[in-house]
């Protein structure tokens, strides 16, 4: 009940949560811990010895749930502020089917003006998902006061295949067709096919103390509109976790996002470097 009720809390109550495209976070297929594997098999000793019958069909949920806030903050001969709020969450509902979301926030100001305020929520459907070759489809909502977007919305579906799965490393490709609506403030509309590929990958180190995750973008349109450039964007990131806790790490992410289409007095390129905490359970 209480996930469920974490869930609600982050997707509804929660709005400002967001994620931009500087910042993927995705998560790793859930694995059970070993208090999981050991309560797993204290549970068929027990239906065991009370005779009770096995059922191919008992599937019981795994939940993750993610939370990471950094940021950045100076004064003096420059004052700016920055705050980053990541939030991931996924339930296998059935041995077939997963539900994730990874919602996020960005505020910052310089020298007291806003200067980025971005919001992004998204959810996503994973069919298949423990065998190397999986389906996946997922709509996503952005909204970006740094690069002057009013709305972005998209929608998606693709297949995605796992390079490496092992207990310590972690690897997977997708590619999926995107169908992307763009309300820019200052220029025209943007209403597109695209294709995305990502390389996602995880890796642990020293009894999972260490990890260290990369995600990379490349996103060009399959249509140019009339009076446009050719529409391109890609982004990556690379992050860093110390888990010195339980449940809390310490964590920091260098990211990096280009877009070919800008509106007039933004650059296309922006480089992040945040240093924060993150809360997991699962």
């Amino acid at each position: 009940m209480r996930f469920l009720l974490l869930f609600s809390l982050v997707v509804f109550a929660l709005p400002t949560f967001a994620q931009n495209t500087e910042q993927p976070d995705p998560l790793r297929p859930s694995l059970r811990d070993s208090t999981q594997l050991a309560a797993d098999s204290t549970r068929k000793v027990a239906d065991s010895l009370q005779g009770k019958p096995k059922s191919r069909l008992a599937f019981t949920p795994v939940y993750r749930f993610r939370l990471t806030t950094d940021g950045t903050f100076t004064s003096g001969n420059v004052n700016r502020s920055l705050l980053q709020i990541v939030s991931a969450f996924d339930v296998e509902v059935s041995k077939v089917a997963k539900l994730s979301t990874t919602p996020s926030f960005v505020f910052g100001r310089q020298s007291g003006l806003l200067a980025e305020r971005e919001y992004f929520g998204d959810a996503r459907l994973t069919m298949f998902y423990e065998n190397n070759l999986y389906y996946l489809a997922f709509g996503s909502y952005e909204r970006s006061n740094l690069r002057q977007i009013q709305n972005r919305y998209t929608a998606a579906a693709g297949i995605g295949y796992k390079l490496l799965t092992r207990k310590h490393a972690y690897l997977s490709i997708t590619d999926v067709l995107i169908r992307e609506y763009t309300d820019y403030m200052e220029l025209s509309d943007v209403n597109i096919w695209r294709n995305s590929a990502r390389l996602f990958g995880e890796y642990t180190f020293d009894k999972d103390r260490w990890s260290v995750s990369h995600t990379v973008f490349y996103q060009p349109a399959l249509s140019r509109q009339e009076g446009q450039p050719l529409n391109v964007r890609w982004n990556g990131s690379v992050s860093v976790q110390y888990k010195f806790s339980t449940y809390l790490s310490f964590r920091t992410t260098l990211a990096n996002s280009y877009e070919s289409v800008v509106v007039p007095g933004r650059v296309n390129n922006d480089l992040r470097l945040t240093v924060g905490m993150t809360y997991e359970r699962k």
